[in-house]
């Protein structure tokens, strides 16, 4: 950069001439400053101080009556940004007074560099400076065993612990066929299978080695209002004598867990249990001591919230049916023990029972019940079977409560009975199945002392009847060989129309339908419960099964007529 100085003076005349030249050149070069000034926006005769700048040459050329001018080179006087303009214009007084300041103005322009901003790592995100170590932190207590064991033995743990444990084993258990292939290669695959019509087929196995391992099946029963759920009942395990002797797992379908649901036991084998209905918290159970026990999940107890009392007013016999009948507010535990003593209970008091008879028969025969089954929708009537083979019709209330007719036919203890429950165009309501040690499933008619058939495929004691509770026609049993038979008796009363043989040919106790009718649940010698998955084209009725049904009782009657007058030509002859 280039600071201008430009010094005017005004000296006295000196006495030698000056060249008319010299005039020229000098007005010349004074009118090339003005216009350089003027360019740069300075006047020239501008006011200014009384100081004179320290850069003003010290020896300005002189001439008589004339300006002087220097340029001056000042860089390393004003920074290399800055322009600095100087002008100084100094008169110089006649020659005997004093020199005299006249003019002088200075203009300082800053020219600022251009800013190149570059953005790096340090300049987006601040250095964090390295925390001061705090103050060290304590070690946690540590617990002694006694405070230990104090908590493990408190409610809210046990309570915690049991709640956790139940959602974990849900997860863990819960398997997801990754591989499935949507493009039906997998259903091409399983065609030829289904066209083979496979109608009952395994679906899983509940048992558990401590609690179920080695106990035989007593009773089971599907919550009404919960049908994943299924409680079983269990006898006493012999080679466990230290152990409770009754026992009710309720095991859950909607996951896939090994573990029960939930664990309840007893001090006395568990003959019969049912979930309360109305109630979906609580599990009834009738024992061989003859109390009636009431379970609830909602406590953190394994062992009976309620009990029945051993008393004359109660049962002092083996309890092997149990049942809730009724509605949502007017509804009652139904108990009979094998002394043929019937009571009935409010679930809100078991101290003692509302109501309770004597099943008797024409007042002298003492019935040993071992089984019950109220037809669909009634709450009075219902029917009992045996130990001695015969089955009973019995009412609860009115002018003929007790036994009202007798059914003979078996040739041994009964083992199961069931009332017909499938809902439909036409009533079948008086029909019911029974079971027996003689190796029969019959089938009979509340109009009828006589049984209207007997189906004699099995080869061995037979544990369990149940009529399907969608399909009119369609009934399963079960047998001590270990078989499960599906009778459609719109299809076939001969022989069976599906079968199937437990692993291990262990003794089937019990079998219960699942509400939609598309599994059967069946319990073992073993304390083993297995789940079958019936086929759609046998559980699921067509429209016109149930005048077929018609039908095939029509046939059914005429057909044992028929018999009975064969054999009382035969009798006669």
């Amino acid at each position: 950069m280039k600071c201008l100085l430009f010094c005017l003076c005004q000296a006295e005349l000196k006495k030698e001439a000056v060249p008319l030249q010299d005039d020229s050149d000098l007005e010349k070069k004074r009118r090339e400053a003005d216009a350089l000034l003027q360019s740069m926006g300075i006047t020239p005769d501008a006011p200014v101080g009384e100081s004179q700048p320290s850069h003003v040459h010290s020896n300005p050329m002189r001439t008589d009556g004339c300006f002087s001018f220097r340029w001056l080179n000042n860089v390393g006087v004003v920074p290399s940004y800055d322009m600095c303009v100087c002008v100084c214009v100094c008169v110089c007084p006649p020659r005997r007074g004093p020199l005299k300041l006249a003019m002088v103005k200075v203009t300082h322009v800053d020219f600022p560099p251009k800013e190149v901003v570059s953005y790096t790592k340090e300049t987006q995100t601040p250095t964090v400076t390295e925390q001061k170590e705090g103050k060290t932190v304590a070690p946690p207590h540590e617990l002694t065993e006694e405070e230990k064991l104090q908590i493990l033995h408190s409610e809210e743990f046990m309570e915690f612990f049991d709640h956790s444990t139940r959602i974990m084993e849900r997860a863990l258990s819960e398997h997801v066929d990754v591989f499935f292939d949507y493009s039906g290669r997998d259903m091409e695959e399983k065609e030829g299978e289904m066209q083979a019509g496979t109608k009952l087929s395994l679906n899983r196995k509940f048992v558990d080695d401590h609690w179920s391992r080695q106990r035989v099946v007593t009773c089971l029963d599907w919550s009404p209002q919960y049908p994943e759920l299924l409680v079983a009942s269990y006898n006493n395990n012999e080679e466990a004598p230290h152990e409770p002797d009754g026992v009710a797992l309720v095991w859950n379908m909607k996951y896939k867990k090994t573990t029960p649901e939930y664990v309840f036991h007893c001090q006395s084998a568990v003959m019969s249990a049912v979930f309360a209905k109305f109630h979906p918290n609580l599990v009834v159970g009738g024992t061989y001591s003859g109390q009636i026990v009431l379970w609830d999940n909602r406590s953190n107890r394994r062992t009976p919230v309620q009990r029945t009392p051993l008393s004359a007013a109660a049962h002092t016999h083996p309890v092997y049916c149990v049942n809730v009948v009724g509605t949502q507010n007017a509804h009652n535990l139904i108990s009979i023990s094998t002394d043929g003593k019937m009571c009935s209970w409010s679930l809100d008091m078991l101290s003692q029972p509302q109501d309770s008879m004597e099943l008797v028969f024409k007042q002298s025969k003492s019935v040993a019940v071992t089984s019950m089954s109220f037809p669909l929708g009634d709450v009075n009537n219902f029917v009992v079977g045996s130990e001695d083979g015969s089955v009973y019709t019995a009412c609860r209330h009115g002018s003929r409560a007790g036994i009202s007719e007798m059914f003979e036919g078996h040739h041994g203890p009964i083992t199961g009975i069931h009332c017909h429950t499938a809902a439909g165009p036409v009533d079948f309501s008086h029909l019911f199945l029974t079971a027996s040690f003689d190796w029969t499933v019959k089938l009979w008619s509340t109009k009828s002392n006589k049984p209207l058939y007997s189906f004699e495929d099995n080869s061995d004691y037979v544990y369990d009847v149940m009529w399907s509770p969608v399909h009119p026609a369609l009934f399963a049993c079960v047998d001590g060989l270990g078989r499960v038979d599906l009778w459609n008796l719109n299809n076939d009363t001969e022989v069976p129309t599906a079968s199937m043989s437990v692993e291990g040919s262990p003794a089937l106790n019990r079998l219960r339908w699942s509400q939609s009718g598309r599994e059967i649940a069946v319990g073992d010698s073993e304390g083993q419960i297995h789940i079958y998955d019936v086929g759609e084209q046998i559980a699921v009725p067509r429209n016109d099964e149930w005048t077929r049904f018609v039908r095939t009782l029509a046939e059914i009657n005429e057909n044992r007529d028929d018999a009975e007058e064969l054999a009382a030509q035969r009798l006669a002859a």
